[in-house]
C-alpha cells in the first residue's frame, strides 16, 4: 500500500472531486462540504484507491488529502501537489519526502506551491 498526502489551503467546495475526476476512474467523493472528515474511493489502473479529506489541518485553513492504494496517479507527493496546484490555483503544501520519524519537527521543511512558485519552507 502506497500513499500520497498533500495539504490544500482554503479548499473550495467540489474542487478536489473536480480535479481528481480527470485522473481517476469511478470516483466517489462528496466534497461539497468539507466540515468534517470526508471519505471516498476511486480506481487507478484497475486497483481500488481510498481517498480521505481531513479539514482543519495546521491552523484550520488547510485540508489534508490522503490517497492510499496499490496504484496511484502520481509517484510522489510533490507530483501530486503540482497537479493539484494547477487545477485548484490555491496554495498546496506537501512533505519533501525525506523527513524521518524522530527528527525534530522544527527543522522540517515543506514544499509550498503557490503563485510565487515552488519553495521549501518551514510550515509556520
Amino acid at each position: 500500500m502506497q500513499d500520497l498526502e498533500i495539504y490544500i489551503r482554503d479548499l473550495e467546495e467540489g474542487a478536489v472531486s473536480k480535479w481528481l475526476d480527470s485522473h481517476l476512474d469511478k470516483l466517489v467523493l462528496d466534497d461539497s462540504q468539507v466540515t468534517s472528515v470526508v471519505k471516498g474511493d476511486a480506481s487507478c489502473a484497475g486497483q481500488r484507491l481510498k481517498i480521505s479529506l481531513y479539514p482543519g489541518a495546521f491552523g484550520k485553513r488547510f485540508t489534508c488529502l490522503v490517497m492510499e492504494g496499490e496504484n496511484l496517479p502520481w509517484n510522489t507527493d510533490l507530483d501530486c501537489a503540482r497537479s493539484a496546484w494547477r487545477a485548484m490555483d490555491t496554495e498546496i503544501r506537501c512533505s519533501p519526502g525525506d523527513w524521518k520519524e524522530g527528527e525534530p519537527v522544527e527543522d522540517e521543511k515543506w514544499w509550498r506551491l503557490d503563485h510565487r512558485g515552488e519553495q521549501q519552507v518551514v510550515w509556520n
